[in-house]
């Protein structure tokens, strides 16, 4: 990857909405926001619900259906699977941007392509916890067991960053990692993949598997899945340069 020039995007420039996945928060893209924001960009980290396929792409549409101009979309691990599913038929986006991410086919669910290939770690870190769900009746919240989240999540984050994102994360619903994609829109709208050669949450073969069969520009870098934490430059410097391919 090139060094970052900081220099300020051309006229045109997209809005950048950045979609935060499982066991993290709107904060984890704090580093890439500062960068982009120094090139020129506008820039939004959506608050992901983190309830429901459908109800969290439904979410995200409402915040894209909210912008003019053009769009630029970068999901981390999760968020992949709820930008593809809210970005289709969505006008103005015209890059999707996944980072150490999930790229789901119509009819797959995330947890099937957690699954698909060997390596992954954070089944057996996660707790299940019962919570009292709307509407009556009880759902499960997942999160990673404190005392494994610096190692299976986020290895090469400082520890004690990594202790602040245990004690911060945002759990998600069971059921969100089984519910069914019914888009993809990366069938139509040009995209690009981070894959995360440390990963331990998402295999980098299953990404790269997911990139290849999607026609995406591709990326390795040597990093854990908590990329967005650990190497913003990085990140920020593929979502320019997905921005710059598709506005220019």
């Amino acid at each position: 990857m090139s060094i970052p020039s900081h220099e300020p995007a051309a006229a045109g420039t997209p809005t950048v909405v950045l979609v935060h996945g499982a066991f993290a928060e709107s904060a984890s893209w704090n580093g890439v926001v500062g960068d982009l924001k120094r090139r020129g960009y506008p820039v939004i980290a959506v608050a992901n619900p983190l309830r429901g396929l459908r109800e969290d792409a439904g979410y995200l549409r409402s915040v894209l259906d909210s912008l003019t101009g053009p769009i630029v979309i970068a999901g981390h691990s999760y968020g992949g699977s709820v930008m593809s599913e809210a970005a289709d038929g969505a006008a103005g986006v015209v890059a999707l941007v996944y980072i150490a991410s999930f790229n789901l086919e119509v009819g797959e669910s995330t947890g099937d392509l957690a699954g698909r290939f060997p390596g992954g770690e954070l089944g057996p870190a996660l707790n299940p916890v019962p919570y009292p769900a709307a509407g009556g009746g009880t759902g499960t919240d997942l999160y990673i067991r404190q005392d494994m989240f610096h190692a299976v999540f986020a290895a090469d984050v400082a520890p004690e960053t990594a202790e602040l994102m245990a004690a911060t994360q945002r759990p998600i619903e069971a059921t969100a990692l089984a519910d069914k994609a019914t888009r993809a829109a990366w069938k139509t709208i040009p995209s690009w993949t981070m894959v995360t050669t440390q990963d331990l949450a998402i295999p980098a073969e299953s990404m790269r598997f997911m990139a290849k069969r999607a026609g995406s520009t591709t990326v390795e870098i040597d990093a854990s899945h908590a990329v967005t934490v650990s190497r913003p430059d990085a990140v920020a410097e593929l979502i320019d340069a997905a921005a710059r391919a598709t506005t220019r």
